[in-house]
């Protein structure tokens, strides 16, 4: 499994409910720039609409030897999930009020899968405490690193 791209913002800026993987729905030119590592999903958001699950503001640079074929580079690109998970995911969303974030896209068996989140907003008092704890985590390890038995 290859790591493509992180949403580092994500653990953040939200609590992670759930996980799901899902795969996207790509053209030609659009894999093989994401194969030279052009792809950022820090901004990107999923929502389901229709019964069909899409990323929105996924960017993926052009690729450079492309031709007039190349691709729009924050176009909405469809995800493949099973039908049941789409309905799982809608309800929840619907009577719970969470968000779909996306958290990184790897290779998986030579094909791009994206890991999408279940997730909760959080407030400003609960990034101050996981700033905290992080801090902390931080202190801890750098106390036993210099520690000598």
């Amino acid at each position: 499994m290859k790591i493509v791209a992180t949403n580092r913002k994500a653990s953040f800026e939200y609590f992670i409910l759930d996980k799901y993987e899902a795969g996207i729905k790509l053209k030609g030119t659009e894999i093989k720039a994401v194969r030279a590592g052009s792809i950022n999903i820090n901004d990107s958001y999923v929502i389901i609409k229709n019964g069909k699950v899409e990323i929105i503001n996924m960017f993926i640079g052009k690729y450079e030897q492309g031709n007039i074929f190349n691709h729009d580079e924050r176009r909405t690109r469809e995800l493949l999930l099973h039908k049941k998970e789409i309905t799982k995911l809608f309800n929840k969303i619907k009577l719970e009020g969470l968000t779909l974030i996306p958290l990184k896209a790897y290779f998986n068996e030579g094909l791009l899968k994206l890991e999408i989140g279940l997730c909760k907003g959080k407030k400003l008092y609960d990034k101050r405490q996981s700033l905290k704890e992080a801090d902390e985590k931080r202190k801890i390890e750098k106390t036993l690193k210099n520690y000598k038995y």
